[in-house]
């Protein structure tokens, strides 16, 4: 049996007055598609759980959303409009900028599904950032220090970054001097740029 919970109907109670049949029937049919979703608030906003997050459903002054959490294996690609609200169904000001409701239950139970057998959204890796260049003043600073040279050199690459932008975007040529000198005192140390948060 699904749960519901008080938070949504107050959510609903004080939301504008053109979406609160948007946001009831969205909730009925959530209910009726899988009668055992669980409601619960998050981000401040209504949600229905499933077997993990499945969907939920926001309303804001001139317009609603609804969007499920696996939306591209559950209805396919926003489209670019769709994409500029939450969800994927876009901005939905009336109960026809939805889907019929037989549709829109088919979408809940194929979440639903997806949910149950733990399939999750693949996502594309990002590709990765080109090496950073070494600015000539850094360069020729490691040069005159081995040590440092060869730790620098042994650093991943976004070790090495985190110091050439950290030295790069000094607006004056004082301060871009006294990063450049605390750098390669660091760096002679085998110290990354952020030695003081990481953890022990």
């Amino acid at each position: 049996m699904g749960k519901r919970d008080q938070r949504v109907d107050a959510y609903i109670d004080r939301s504008a007055d053109f979406a609160k049949p948007i946001l009831a029937h969205l909730r009925d049919v959530v209910h009726g598609a899988c009668p055992q979703v669980e409601e619960t608030m998050k981000w401040s906003f209504p949600h229905f759980m499933h077997h993990g997050m499945m969907c939920g459903m926001a309303a804001f002054k001139q317009h609603c959303t609804f969007g499920f959490w696996k939306g591209e294996l559950v209805v396919g690609r926003a489209s670019a409009a769709d994409e500029r609200a939450m969800g994927q169904f876009g901005r939905i000001t009336g109960l026809a900028g939805l889907p019929s409701r037989k549709d829109l239950t088919a979408y809940i139970r194929k979440a639903a599904k997806l949910n149950e057998e733990g399939i999750k959204p693949s996502r594309a890796k990002p590709k990765p950032r080109p090496e950073a260049a070494v600015p000539d003043d850094l360069a020729s600073s490691l040069k005159r220090n081995r040590k440092a040279a060869a730790t620098f050199a042994a650093f991943s690459p976004s070790q090495r970054r985190e110091y050439i932008e950290w030295i790069v975007e000094a607006k004056r040529e004082e301060t871009r001097a006294k990063r450049l000198a605390q750098a390669i005192e660091w760096v002679a140390e085998g110290k990354a740029r952020n030695w003081k948060y990481e953890k022990c």
